[in-house]
């Protein structure tokens, strides 16, 4: 049954069920009916857990956009919308994580960079030890990795500029500045003993 079927007058309202049915056999339209019955839920859990309109209006597509490739819905297990709240819920929070983990590596870094001048030659000196061990770090990570974090954090520009200015997708930029800060973090745990 198509698309068109699902949805003519004789047939009824098709259940949300069926909708996913049709999507998973390659009937992208069925996804806007999906969309305008529960475009409203996911965003409205997304914007409550993230605190911020722009970021839910990103995990709302982000979301329904995968749905066209995922199979982790069934049907026998529970209904759709409960299935797209704890999928939204679970998404919005890995966000808030990501988030917390990039402000606290933004503060490592920071503080390994020169803001003041050292009092003392010995605080030179150990300042300037600690910024090179950051920079050896930087080295071992992926070329691509490193230029998104020297322009977040050295340039102070936003992943989306960054994406723009690279001409790479955003959640490319997001995935590599994540990753980097994670192996950065390690590199100089290990280095630092920590």
């Amino acid at each position: 049954m198509d698309f068109e079927q699902l949805t003519s007058a004789g047939a009824g309202t098709p259940t949300d069920a069926r909708l996913w049915l049709a999507l998973k056999a390659g009937q992208t339209s069925a996804l806007g009916t999906l969309y305008d019955r529960h475009g409203g839920l996911v965003y409205g859990i997304a914007l409550k857990v993230l605190g911020h309109a722009q970021e839910a209006e990103d995990l709302t597509q982000d979301i329904f956009v995968k749905l066209t490739h995922s199979t982790a819905y069934d049907p026998q297990r529970g209904s759709f919308r409960t299935f797209l709240a704890i999928l939204t819920r679970s998404r919005a929070i890995d966000r808030l994580r990501s988030r917390q983990v990039a402000r606290a590596s933004v503060e490592r870094l920071k503080s390994t960079q020169v803001t003041s001048p050292a009092h003392t030659p010995a605080d030179a000196l150990a300042q300037t030890e600690r910024t090179q061990e950051v920079q050896a770090a930087l080295a071992q990570l992926s070329e691509s990795q490193q230029t998104i974090l020297r322009l977040a954090y050295y340039e102070g520009l936003s992943q989306s500029t960054i994406a723009e200015q690279l001409d790479t997708p955003l959640g490319t930029v997001k995935t590599h500045s994540r990753r980097g800060l994670l192996k950065l973090r390690q590199l100089l745990q290990e280095h630092w003993g920590q």
